[in-house]
């Protein structure tokens, strides 16, 4: 059985739900088969949602971890490829913190790649039937700062961990008056299983591309 950590965050900024931590719960309550599912919701909050990061990954003896963040505006999910040493913050966080081009890491890499087979992953996911594409840029916000925990994390201290950086749409009811791009929380969810199940069984990335122009 492998033991999988599933992350969201709590809302933030106007909104009162947030998409990668409802889709969490959902996948979680019907794991894929061979898959023992733990989850937690991290705060957005700098430097503390690390800390709650590494105090679930403690408490649950996970072998991989899947964090997952809302990226509004995207019209699919998006597997994240690498994580960057900068914080640069458009709105300040929910405690009221705003850094602005502060390292994450004052001994850390510029980067760092994601360990999970991003290609397959992706692939999984179009094959259930939904949206989903490579992504080359995390931001400089909650979602990046967290990714970046989490790799320096395990070059640092768990070698045996795998873990990387999932990002999500909107849910449909957050965007009822502008008609952004969204998908149902039972879909995210479904397609995060999938994410799961490709991360555990796949031990060799595909060799196709996903690559962009710009």
């Amino acid at each position: 059985m492998t033991r999988v950590l599933l992350t969201g965050f709590e809302p933030f900024e106007d909104s009162t739900v947030n998409p990668s931590w409802q889709a969490v719960r959902l996948a979680a309550s019907a794991p894929p088969d061979g898959v023992s599912l733990t989850t937690a919701v991290l705060p957005v909050v700098f430097h503390d949602a690390i800390d709650r990061l590494r105090t679930a990954i403690d408490e649950s003896g996970a072998d991989l971890v899947v964090c997952v963040g809302q990226a509004g505006g995207r019209p699919d999910l998006t597997v994240e490829r690498v994580a960057i040493n900068v914080d640069d913050a458009r709105i300040p966080d929910n405690s009221g913190r705003q850094p602005v081009d502060e390292p994450i890491a004052a001994d850390g890499p510029a980067a760092y790649f994601s360990t999970l087979p991003v290609k397959a992953c992706v692939a999984a996911v179009r094959d259930a039937g939904l949206p989903a594409s490579v992504s080359h840029t995390a931001g400089t916000y909650l979602c990046n700062h967290v990714f970046y925990g989490l790799m320096h994390l395990i070059a640092t201290e768990r070698p045996g961990l795998r873990g990387g950086f999932v990002h999500v749409p909107y849910l449909p009811e957050q965007v009822l008056a502008s008609g952004e791009p969204s998908l149902p929380a039972a879909a995210i969810a479904t397609a995060l299983r999938a994410v799961v199940s490709a991360a555990v069984t796949t031990s060799q990335d595909l060799k196709v591309s996903g690559g962009t122009l710009h």
